[in-house]
């Protein structure tokens, strides 16, 4: 029972922190479509990503087997790329922290302005992108994911 209080009072407290921020924008629902957008072949370039923590999360639940929970900061420099991927097997949940940055997703067949302050949900299969520093000032970028531990690429993006 205090277990389940003591998740209650911070789930509340994880919602009363985000009502305070905004969420991004998303894709024009009249830009909608599949495929709209064919992967980038941009390689990752001008990004610095820097795991901040990880948790083995096995350990709070066996049904995680072989996942971690991790917070990564991501500064990408102007005309620095995040290349293509895909949040089928990782869902993530990114913070713009300062500047914007532009998001080509494969459902939409216009990019995706993203600022300061804002949030973004990635997850699902229909979440493929990349990502470019459009602007002349680096962008920072707060990531936290889940991410396989077999995974050949700890900072798979």
């Amino acid at each position: 029972m205090i277990k389940t209080a003591l998740r209650t009072l911070a789930f509340a407290g994880a919602l009363s922190a985000l009502s305070g921020m905004a969420f991004a924008g998303d894709c024009p629902a009249d830009k909608v479509k599949a495929g709209a957008t064919p992967p980038g072949t941009a390689p990752a370039s001008g990004v610095t990503d820097d795991v901040l923590t990880t948790i083995d999360i096995v350990k709070i639940n066996p049904a995680f087997k072989d996942n971690m929970f991790r917070m990564r900061r991501l500064v990408v420099q102007p005309g620095g790329v995040v290349p293509w991927h895909s949040h089928g097997e990782r869902p993530a949940n990114i913070y713009i922290v300062s500047g914007s940055i532009t998001e080509y997703r494969s459902s939409c067949s216009v990019p995706i302005e993203h600022k300061a302050g804002e949030a973004v949900a990635e997850a699902g299969k229909e979440i493929a992108h990349w990502w470019k520093n459009n602007t002349d000032q680096p962008t920072v970028l707060i990531s936290a994911d889940i991410l396989h531990m077999e995974s050949k690429d700890k900072h798979h993006m």
